[in-house]
């Protein structure tokens, strides 16, 4: 046989192999799997995506990644961290303490890259956050224990005779401030009354019980049910006239009066970080806990003209940024 024909034959055959023979010789991507609780918005997808590639991981080219969003639903994470165990990923990026709890349930083996509000140490995820010992490591938003008294005080700077403090949240998840609230209240001589919601069907009635029993602002401890309705809660909250403050820029950014916490794409920066460790070979076990120590103010002015309220100038000088 001449070489001209062998190599025709050679490549007559490679192009005929079955997809199944040519898949097999590709290399396989690492699968990240992610697990959130809120809903599947695409500012949600993008920051993930873009937090991913800072470390040059991009899905579909040399990662995959495997989506599940809970809407908000609770009850669901349980049942979409065993779809995500099932397959088997190198690792699973999961949000909020409920999130992290159920896909620890589902897994003791595969790493897990939690975002919690909770301490993980009092959850009994990890041994200790300087060096976890478990299959689970990642990043503690409210360690700063001031954070929540903080946000009580920036309420009291803008909300001219503030008593009165309505703190919504949903008691079938894990709250740190329920109990730091309280003692922070007293020292501003503040009065709380904690009200529950614990459906979307019940905002409505919550925040017109709010406006009702003569709450001069609401403190909104946030959470997936929250988190994934911030817009419409915004909007009642406004409608009731009642100023209020929540933990992400996402909720100033819809109408939200006020906003003091962590930031958010900085926070999935920091995680895609861990992520690409642990796909380089460590071990979550010996990655410490990161601590989120970066807060961003943001104030929507013109929600703040709409309810009737002068902020002032050296208050706006403090904010990250002012929506006008």
């Amino acid at each position: 046989m001449r070489r001209r024909d062998f190599i025709t034959l050679i490549g007559g055959a490679a192009v005929a192999w079955p997809r199944s023979a040519r898949e097999q010789e590709a290399p396989t991507r690492p699968l990240i799997g992610l697990l959130s609780p809120l809903e599947p918005a695409r500012a949600t997808r993008n920051v993930v995506r873009k937090g991913l590639q800072d470390f040059g991981l991009f899905d579909g080219r040399n990662v995959a990644l495997e989506l599940r969003f809970a809407n908000g639903d609770l009850s669901r994470l349980p049942q979409l961290a065993a779809e995500l165990v099932a397959l088997k990923p190198n690792v699973i990026h999961v949000g909020s303490a409920a999130g992290i709890q159920a896909a620890h349930n589902a897994t003791e083996t595969i790493p897990l890259v939690m975002i919690t509000g909770s301490n993980p140490v009092a959850l009994g995820l990890v041994k200790s956050i300087a060096r976890p010992g478990t299959n689970i490591t990642g990043t503690w938003l409210a360690a700063n224990e001031g954070l929540f008294g903080k946000r009580l005080a920036l309420l009291k700077e803008v909300v001219p005779g503030l008593a009165r403090v309505g703190v919504m949240f949903n008691p079938d998840e894990i709250h740190m401030g329920l109990r730091l609230l309280p003692p922070a209240a007293r020292a501003l001589d503040l009065e709380l009354h904690f009200i529950e919601v614990r459906a979307t069907s019940e905002l409505d009635a919550a925040f017109a019980k709010a406006a009702r029993e003569g709450m001069n602002a609401l403190y909104i401890i946030g959470g997936p049910l929250f988190d994934s309705n911030r817009r419409a809660v915004a909007a009642i909250a406004e409608r009731v006239r009642l100023p209020a403050i929540y933990v992400w820029r996402e909720y100033a950014e819809a109408g939200g009066l006020i906003s003091y916490g962590p930031s958010l794409p900085h926070i999935y920066r920091s995680s895609a970080r861990i992520v690409a460790k642990i796909l380089k070979g460590r071990s979550p076990a010996e990655l410490p806990v990161e601590i989120a120590r970066r807060y961003e103010l943001v104030v929507n002015l013109k929600t703040a003209k709409t309810l009737g309220l002068t902020i002032s100038e050296s208050f706006l000088l403090l904010a990250d940024e002012v929506i006008e």
